[in-house]
């Protein structure tokens, strides 16, 4: 998980690694000053809400300085590389940052070059590792496990564009190391069967036939951006299928709980009485990012000196 003072993704996860900064997080007991005087820089080549605010809140109440860029009005627009962008603003004399992007690899290739700690915000269709923190975090906490992270007996059922997600492919790595049993679900074309066996999870194309044996189900947005509509056939009933609506909630475990990272289709994938209903942790997960992203900070921080 940690490469040195990088965080790149939950490929291989490391248990002791992410129960320990789950530790953190989940005392929330940070010094208001633990990286005073230090330097962060957002550097976001996506549109981001959740993350790039979660990261500039969680720098600030670190005592960190930071700056949040996009490339809408700099010189990418001039034809300027990711690494000589990179470069420039590391020679700025940021201590560390956090970078989204969207081809996969963006981040690791960054970490290649970089003498400041990287933090992977999301890159292409392949990690997007302190989402998959906050969720474990929520999950955690929302089903009271929250000493030990121990998560196994637990099921938890990734539902939707699983091929197109870092978060489906983040939490895989995650949520196995921490014990809990994953099933990837959704239409064939998005969920397909070589993905699970390269994800090491369960694979079922039939949302009904899970819903009484998990204990949370992530529900995941159609993310037409990377071409995922192009997936479904015309006419595909894809809330008909697989939508997380109140019927189909009703049928969960009495303990189970709904989250989505967002940003949330309502009438789609999720039903706006389900988002908002009381098995839904969803806004826990934006919480949980905040407390999740000051600990990675810190962490990154204190590896990097």
């Amino acid at each position: 998980m940690w490469r040195g003072a990088h965080l790149i993704g939950m490929h291989g996860a490391d248990a002791e690694e992410l129960r320990a900064l789950l530790d953190v997080a989940a005392d929330a007991s940070f010094e208001p000053d633990a990286i005073q005087g230090r330097a962060v820089a957002n550097v976001f080549f996506e549109d981001s809400t959740r993350t790039r605010v979660s990261f500039s809140l969680a720098a600030q109440r670190l005592g960190a300085r930071v700056v949040d860029w996009t490339s809408a009005g700099s010189s990418v627009s001039k034809g300027e590389s990711l690494l000589d962008t990179f470069g420039t603003i590391e020679a700025m004399g940021f201590d560390a940052v956090v970078v989204r992007h969207h081809e996969s690899g963006a981040a690791q290739l960054l970490a290649d070059h970089a003498r400041c700690a990287v933090i992977n915000a999301g890159d292409g269709s392949h990690q997007h590792p302190t989402q998959a923190l906050a969720d474990a975090l929520t999950l955690g906490e929302a089903l009271e496990r929250d000493r030990g992270w121990d998560f196994t007996g637990l099921t938890v059922a990734i539902v939707g564009d699983c091929v197109s997600s870092r978060v489906a492919r983040s939490n895989a790595g995650s949520l196995a190391a921490l014990g809990a049993r994953v099933v990837l679900v959704g239409p064939e074309a998005m969920v397909p069967a070589e993905l699970g066996e390269a994800l090491g999870c369960a694979v079922s194309h039939d949302l009904d036939s899970v819903l009484a044996e998990i204990d949370a189900a992530m529900i995941l947005r159609i993310q037409l951006e990377r071409g995922a509509g192009e997936l479904l056939g015309q006419g595909f009933d894809y809330q008909g299928r697989f939508g997380m609506t109140r019927e189909r909630a009703s049928r969960m475990r009495d303990h189970a709980v709904v989250m989505h990272p967002g940003p949330m289709n309502r009438g789609v994938e999720i039903e706006g009485a389900v988002a908002d209903g009381d098995r839904s942790v969803v806004l826990g997960q934006v919480e949980a990012g905040v407390r999740v992203r000051m600990a990675v900070l810190e962490e990154a921080i204190r590896r990097s000196v």
